[in-house]
Order: structure tokens, then C-alpha cells, then sequence
């Protein structure tokens, strides 16, 4: 009998594999194009090119000139060797300190951790599980401090299988409860928790705080605001006016805005939802979005809203992005409807040439799609009135061309087949559904968009596209069957302005084993043997514009690289333009995400989720699963009895300066 898998590499598997739909060719095939295209092009000459490209090319920004960002200082660090173990590393040169994990109080009243003796209510006032996106909002509000603030932090899922001492090896349903269940649940979600660095450097929690507060599927109330507020599809018997629902859950990367707020992404909805669907009306709006997942957390079983024979509607309102206000804890959520629905991964944001604010978004599952929303109104000095600026706008989504350009299609009802005779009656429909609006306009789709980094010192725009393993043809992107090592797309908007309609794009890197000519991995040719990675996830730009990438392997990490997941600097511009540095590696079966940067760049804050979990059958000396019990590793305490438990690092540079040198 195959073994089951656990929760969590179901949702992995979730993300590898597309939902079947006629699409337009992927981004793949363009770029394979593009480069059987340029070959001709080779043999004409630079004059026949500037011949045979449109003005409207011409006039974008070519990505392969970019402007310089300090290329000399990218790698002002000693670097972390590939490998895996038990523990985590990080450069020589820096210190990488803990500073929450799993457990840890959030509320002044949260008593003693007991890991034996675990509750819900208990739960709600600690730090919950998978600590995936952080954010950072200086105090006090409006300053560039660097040694105070608050971190905003997702909780994606759980691990109940390292989490719960009796966890049954076989079938778990039966060993569910509503208390066990609600635990769960109350690991999940979201964490607000003041830090501050003392003199002797080390960051620390203020667990008395008035600002710290957890967000959880249980017990955190949310407004729902934008085209879908209060639409018949919204509404359920527990909420009869579709304005408000219970909690957010299975959130990955996010973004702060300008105003200090903390959007909140939820991705892998689908894993939430039992039985049958009632309503045939939203049977293929939730084939089209995987509902239920093919094996989902049993919270259906105890709370009747994840179950959809008696809810139908109720996955509708879930796969948003959710914005709350970190400064006032008495303040409501509110689930933005503007920004569309679909497995929502990353909402990193700039400003627009006119004073909008665009925000960058993917859809984290093969083939999906790259998406932007951009403000109708402008971001003010007046933070009350941008606490509304996200309910107006347009959502739109990419579509690449094989000569290197791309549009930004508008997803609005009544234009380009968004109508009734497609079954969208409303703009509500249109974001409820924009995973079908976006193939009607014929998208582009990608080999798994997670996170999309706008870089303010370079005005580019870098989209992680993490793997493709189902992938069947081989092109110059993807040159084998099944793409395990992913790849870097980097935009330019046209005249720099994110508002754009347009932008031109190219790879920056293809990731892999340079050393394999099979693999087709590109990069700076003067990449060292170690210095490559694979499945970028997460990034961030620091301070000086040095782009930084987080990968996630999953429990493929052996066939991928052979080595942990790690955090990397890569260089995108001058003669340094596609080398990579690791500074940090993580312990056996953890993925690395959130990389985010205080102010003045001293600090970087780092997420370790679900160690010790994936793919620990191939760590060799461990060889087979990973349990409470019996875990792979005790990261990061390695206390008997106690489990690997996700934490937040802080990690500085020894000498007192910027992280990374």
C-alpha cells in the first residue's frame, strides 16, 4: 500500500499540477521562439532587427541594458557552501539569531507552552504555525526606524502530522477532534508582534505590546469591501448579507503598502473544503479553482462552512487578498475584492508615474497566471482616505509576446468577452471568477508564478516562476520533460511608468545546475560551481536595490539540486548580472521565505517553515518519514520531546553594517 502523503505535500503537489483548459502558448514557447527568432536576426545584423520591430517595441525599455546598482558590492559576504543537515547556516560574516518560533507567546496572557497539553485557546495567543511572508512596519508610523516595529507575519498551514504527539501513522480522520481541529486553526492565519533591537544588537519581542495581535480562521472577523461585497454568491446561511466573513487562511507571500497596511494573500483555498457541492450554479467556479482539494483538513467535519453540501458559496469568500491595519489592533480586516480571486501569491507594490499605486500579483499553481491591479485613486499624506484606495481600480493580467513585449489585459466587465453571454453578469462575477476572465482574454500562461518583486532602484519588475514538472515539451525555457529548477523573469514597464499598459520582458535567469549542459540552465558565465540555485519563491530588494531570492524544492530538493533550500543575492545588472551568492541554508525538509529588510538594510528578517517535513526520505542517515516522534531534525531548540518548530530568524552583519555588505 502507497504510503499517504502528508497535508503538506499535498498542497506541493497541489501547485505542480494545472487545471486542464484550453490556454494560450505558454510563456515557454514564447521565449523559445523569441530565441529561434533572434538566431535569424543574428544573420542580418543589427540594422535588419531595428527593421523589423515595431516602434511601439522600440520605445520600451531594453532589459537587457539595464542601469548599474552597486554590481561591485553584491557579494559583500562570505559565502554558505550547498549541503543539508540538521541545523541551519548562515555567512561566517553575519549572525542569524532566533527570534519566534512555533509556540512562542504573542499575547501578554499566553501562558507557559505546553506542547504535550496543546488548546485552542492557548494557540490563539502564541505564535502560530508555517510562518511563511513577513513584513515591517517602522515605529513609530511614518519614520525609517530600524530598531522598532512590527512584524506582520502569514501562518500558511500546518503541519499536523509533526505538530500532535498521537498523529496516526495511517488514516488520521479518526483521530480528529473539534478541539484538535481548532487548534489547527488556530495556528493558522496571520501575526502582528512588535520587535525592537537592543544595544547590544539582538532583536527581541515586546510580548506585552498593545499592538501585538493573531489572526486565525477561528476567531478574527472580516469585512468584505470592492465588487463583490454582499453579491448573491457571498452570501451563506451564517451570512445572509455577504459583507462579513470568519478569518483567513493558507496565506503565502504578501506586501505593505505605502500607508503602513499589511495585505494579506490566501492562496491554497481549495485544501479547506469536504464533501459534495449543493449548488450545480458554482460547479465549474469551483472545478476552475480545485475545490475540494483532493484531500482536504477535516475543519469541514466540526464547522459546517467547509462543507459543501451545506455551504456552497462559502469557498467564494476566500482566495482574496485581505488588507488590515497592523497599527490599530482594534481595527476590522477587510477582503478587497477588487484585486480578483485566485490562488493568490505575493502583492509587493510601487507607485505609478501619476501617483496610483499597481500592485504585483501571481498565481501560485502550474500554468496560471501574472496579474497587477492599479489604483483609479492616488496615494495621499491622508492615510484615512487611502484605507479605501484598494475597492477602485483595474485588475489586470499579463499576456508575453515571442519578441519580447507584453500588455497588461484588463479584466472589466462588459469588455473583451466579460459579459453575459460568457456568464459575467457583473464585475463581482469577473473577480469571483478571474482565473476564467483571464483565459478568455487569453493569458500567458506561466510555470508557476509566486512571488513578483518591484525594484525601485532598477524600476524593474522580477517574477519567480518556481517550477513546472508537468511540463511535456521541451523548449529553450524548459528544455526537458518536466521542469524541476525554474527560472527568473524580469519586465520593464514602458517608460518606466507601473502604470503601463505595456512592458518588455526577458529571463534573467534560468535556474539549474550550470555544470549539465542537459539541464539548460543559464546564467553569468563566470558563475561559480556552487553558486547556483534552483525554484525560486520569495525575494526582496534591499536598501541599495541587491535582489535577494528564497527557494522552495519542496520534497523534490534531491532530484532538483541535492541540497537545502537557501537565500541567495543575485546580481541583475552590470557585468555581475546573473551570479548568485548564498548568504543562508536551512535545515533538512524547510523551505526559506519572507526575506525582508528594515530600513537601513542592517537587518534582515528570515522565515523557516515546515522543518524537518519534506523529502526526508532521501536525507541520507534519516531515510523515512518524519513524525512527532521521530522527526528528521529538532530544529531550531533540538530539546528531547520537542519537534521542529518554524521560527523567524534576525540576521545582521557581525561588523554593525548593511547585511550582505
Amino acid at each position: 500500500m502507497a504510503e499517504q502523503k502528508s497535508f503538506g505535500e499535498e498542497l506541493e503537489a497541489a501547485d505542480d499540477v494545472p487545471v486542464p483548459r484550453e490556454t494560450s502558448p505558454s510563456l515557454a514557447a514564447l521565449w523559445q521562439r523569441r530565441l529561434a527568432r533572434r538566431d535569424v536576426l543574428r544573420g542580418f545584423g543589427k540594422a535588419a532587427l531595428l527593421a523589423s520591430v515595431s516602434p511601439a517595441i522600440l520605445s520600451l525599455a531594453a532589459c537587457d541594458e539595464a542601469p548599474e546598482v552597486r554590481p561591485d558590492a553584491i557579494f559583500g559576504f562570505e559565502e554558505v557552501q550547498g549541503g543539508i543537515d540538521e541545523t541551519h547556516h548562515v555567512a561566517a560574516d553575519h549572525n542569524a539569531d532566533i527570534l519566534i518560533r512555533w509556540g512562542d507567546p504573542v499575547l501578554a496572557d499566553a501562558p507557559p507552552f505546553d506542547i504535550a497539553n496543546q488548546n485552542a485557546a492557548s494557540q490563539l495567543a502564541r505564535f502560530g504555525y508555517n510562518n511563511d511572508f513577513i513584513g515591517f512596519v517602522p515605529l513609530p508610523y511614518g519614520s525609517a526606524a530600524s530598531t522598532r516595529g512590527l512584524l506582520c507575519v502569514h501562518h500558511e498551514y500546518t503541519n499536523d502530522d509533526l505538530m500532535y504527539p498521537d498523529y496516526p501513522a495511517g488514516d488520521p480522520r479518526a483521530f480528529y477532534t473539534r478541539e484538535i481541529v481548532e487548534i489547527s486553526m488556530a495556528a493558522h492565519g496571520g501575526t502582528i508582534v512588535e520587535v525592537a533591537r537592543g544595544e547590544d544588537g539582538r532583536w527581541q519581542t515586546v510580548p506585552d505590546s498593545a499592538y501585538n495581535r493573531r489572526l486565525t480562521p477561528l476567531s478574527t472577523a472580516m469585512g468584505i469591501s470592492g465588487p463583490a461585497a454582499g453579491h448573491e454568491r457571498l452570501k451563506t446561511n451564517e451570512d445572509p448579507s455577504g459583507t462579513m466573513v470568519m478569518g483567513t487562511f493558507n496565506n503565502c507571500a504578501g506586501g505593505i503598502t505605502p500607508w503602513g497596511t499589511w495585505l494579506m494573500s490566501e492562496e491554497n483555498i481549495n485544501f479547506y473544503f469536504i464533501g459534495e457541492n449543493a449548488d450545480e450554479r458554482e460547479a465549474a467556479n469551483h472545478t476552475r479553482m480545485g475545490v475540494p482539494g483532493s484531500r482536504s483538513y477535516p475543519w469541514g467535519y466540526f464547522h459546517k462552512r467547509f462543507d459543501l453540501s451545506r455551504e456552497p458559496r462559502e469557498p467564494n469568500r476566500y482566495g482574496w487578498v485581505v488588507e488590515v491595519d497592523p497599527l490599530d489592533p482594534n481595527s476590522t480586516p477587510v477582503k478587497r475584492t477588487a484585486l480578483g480571486r485566485f490562488k493568490h501569491e505575493g502583492c509587493e507594490n510601487a507607485r505609478t508615474a501619476d501617483g496610483r499605486l499597481a500592485i504585483y500579483m501571481g498565481d501560485d499553481q502550474a500554468f496560471e497566471y501574472l496579474y497587477k491591479f492599479v489604483t483609479a485613486g492616488t496615494v495621499s499624506g491622508d492615510r484615512a482616505a487611502n484605507m479605501s484606495l484598494l475597492d477602485e481600480g483595474t485588475l489586470y493580467v499579463a499576456r508575453f509576446e515571442e519578441d519580447g513585449s507584453g500588455t497588461w489585459m484588463p479584466l472589466v466587465h462588459g469588455e473583451n468577452g466579460l459579459d453575459e453571454t460568457n456568464g459575467f453578469a457583473s464585475q463581482a462575477d469577473v473577480a469571483i471568477e478571474a482565473r476564467r476572465a483571464a483565459d478568455i482574454l487569453g493569458a500567458t500562461p506561466l510555470d508557476r508564478p509566486e512571488d513578483v518583486q518591484p525594484n525601485e532602484a532598477t524600476g524593474r519588475v522580477y517574477v519567480a516562476l518556481t517550477n513546472s514538472k508537468e511540463r511535456e515539451k521541451t523548449d529553450a525555457v524548459n528544455p526537458r520533460a518536466g521542469n524541476l529548477w525554474g527560472q527568473i523573469v524580469e519586465l520593464a514597464p514602458e517608460g518606466g511608468d507601473h502604470g503601463a499598459a505595456a512592458f518588455a520582458w526577458t529571463m534573467l535567469v534560468k535556474c539549474g545546475d550550470p555544470r549539465f549542459p542537459a539541464i539548460g540552465a543559464e546564467w553569468n558565465p563566470d558563475l561559480g560551481s556552487d553558486q547556483w540555485f534552483v525554484c525560486p519563491d520569495n525575494m526582496a530588494a534591499d536598501p541599495s536595490g541587491r535582489l535577494w531570492v528564497a527557494t522552495d524544492q519542496g520534497s523534490g530538493w534531491n532530484a532538483a539540486s541535492g541540497a537545502a533550500d537557501g537565500l541567495y543575492a543575485l546580481a541583475t545588472t552590470g557585468d555581475k548580472r546573473g551570479i548568485a551568492r548564498r548568504i543562508f541554508r536551512a535545515p533538512v525538509g524547510a523551505e526559506v521565505c519572507g526575506p525582508c529588510f528594515t530600513p537601513d538594510g542592517t537587518t534582515l528578517f528570515l522565515a523557516v517553515q515546515h522543518p524537518g517535513a519534506d523529502g526526508t526520505k532521501d536525507f541520507k542517515g534519516f531515510e523515512r518519514s518524519s513524525t512527532f516522534a521521530d522527526p528528521a531534525t529538532r530544529w531550531p531548540d533540538f530539546a528531547p520531546g520537542m519537534p521542529p518548530r518554524p521560527s523567524i530568524l534576525a540576521i545582521t552583519a557581525k561588523n554593525g553594517g548593511p547585511v550582505g555588505g
